[in-house]
């Protein structure tokens, strides 16, 4: 077993069943997906580390315990039209890509939509795709969507997305109105009109930049 096979191995059996974590599908996505690729290169032997990493742009590469809290959070499906908020390195969003069939992911920042682009092509996910822009206007031109994840945190869960969200759908985004901490919602659309939000635990992420969210 090669060394980062072995670093995965103990991620998920440490960070992730141990602290409760059954889905077995989102266990076995963390389990193919090699971290180590979506590292920057000076913090490659820290990929399995149990806590978020740095990454360009004051953005980080999230804890995996946390993608693999909110991606279970989706209950997801193979055949589900999934939308990212936030594609950061490009690690979540390969994640999502070994579940299901169609990822869009969208990044403010040029540099970083690039680099996972080029990363998720590099490790053969290319049922995934990259968008430059602003992630609280969605994708409109792809909605709507099953699921919506959003890797960043606002004051409120933005309306644009709701409305991108089709009927049944799920959306799992960080919420509060302090910059520093956010309680994490699911959302779940029931008609036209109605939707339902729950409330699964405090989670501290970086600000969700946009029309929707913080400003700059």
């Amino acid at each position: 077993m090669s060394h980062f096979k072995k670093l995965r191995q103990q991620m998920i059996d440490d960070q992730l069943v141990a602290r409760g974590l059954q889905d077995q599908t989102v266990l076995d996505a963390l389990n193919s997906v090699p971290r180590e690729a979506f590292t920057p290169t000076d913090l490659i032997e820290s990929a399995y580390r149990d806590s978020p990493l740095p990454i360009e742009e004051n953005q980080t590469i999230s804890q995996p315990y946390i993608v693999a809290l909110m991606t279970a959070a989706l209950e997801l499906k193979a055949d589900d039209r999934v939308l990212e908020v936030g594609t950061g390195s490009g690690y979540a969003a390969a994640v999502l890509g070994e579940i299901c069939e169609h990822v869009y992911t969208i990044e403010r920042y040029k540099t970083l939509a690039d680099t996972a682009q080029a990363r998720l092509n590099e490790t053969g996910y290319t049922n995934v795709q990259v968008k430059h822009g602003d992630g609280t206007l969605g994708w409109v031109d792809q909605a709507p969507f099953d699921a919506i994840i959003v890797a960043a945190g606002g004051p409120e869960v933005p309306q644009t997305l709701k409305e991108q969200l089709a009927i049944g759908g799920r959306m799992v985004i960080p919420v509060g109105s302090s910059l520093s901490l956010q309680k994490l919602v699911r959302v779940r659309r029931l008609s036209e009109n109605e939707y339902e939000t729950e409330d699964l635990g405090s989670v501290r992420f970086v600000p969700l930049v946009g029309a929707a969210g913080w400003k700059e």
